[in-house]
């Protein structure tokens, strides 16, 4: 169960992406359409980075992915903006068949303000799930800093564009400390388009 709603907008930071086309378009332009359809939803898209072409995670598992981060402004709780992610994914023509396959569009809840969830020690068993069950397994809740955010490229090379300075709530790190430790071939995978 997500926390109450806070009586302010909140800043949402989150990932979209594609690597799969969607009614012919690339999937840069796929992005490109998902994020004018967050304006449909009433979501005020407050920063968006540059757009990335990543590798597919994990290696060989399909195409190379567009990818941009985005702040957003939300009043409501964190199983609505949930809501309103997989309703643009299905739109979209997003089908959840296999875990880190090929998407027409992936949109990703990697912080919720400040807020931990569902709780701490939900987040850190995730946090130290071992790759091999990270693959098999799929939280039955949202899971909220992102679980995997620390050891992804494609997720803080996008947001060292619009939120350097963000603090993860539980390790005290900034997004540009976190990229900083990333593997230098990680950092190198990400090409701006």
């Amino acid at each position: 169960m997500s926390p109450k709603p806070l009586p302010k907008d909140v800043s949402c930071l989150c990932l979209v992406g594609s690597n799969q086309k969607w009614l012919g378009m690339p999937s840069k332009d796929v992005v490109i359409e998902t994020l004018r359809r967050f304006q449909e939803k009433n979501l005020y898209v407050r920063s968006l980075s540059r757009f990335y072409k990543t590798p597919a995670f994990p290696a060989g598992s399909g195409p190379d992915f567009a990818n941009a981060a985005i702040e957003i402004l939300f009043k409501g709780e964190s199983d609505s903006l949930l809501e309103i992610f997989h309703s643009i994914e299905k739109e979209m023509g997003r089908k959840r068949e296999k875990r880190w396959g090929e998407r027409t569009v992936d949109i990703d809840l990697i912080s919720f303000d400040t807020m931990v969830f569902p709780d701490v020690a939900v987040q850190r068993s995730w946090v130290n799930l071992p790759l091999a069950e990270q693959m098999q397994k799929t939280p039955d809740r949202l899971i909220v800093p992102h679980p995997r955010m620390q050891d992804r490229a494609f997720v803080l090379g996008p947001l060292m564009d619009i939120a350097p300075d963000w603090c993860h709530p539980l390790t005290g790190q900034t997004v540009r400390q976190m990229y900083e430790a990333l593997p230098e071939m990680d950092k190198a995978a990400l090409e701006i388009l």
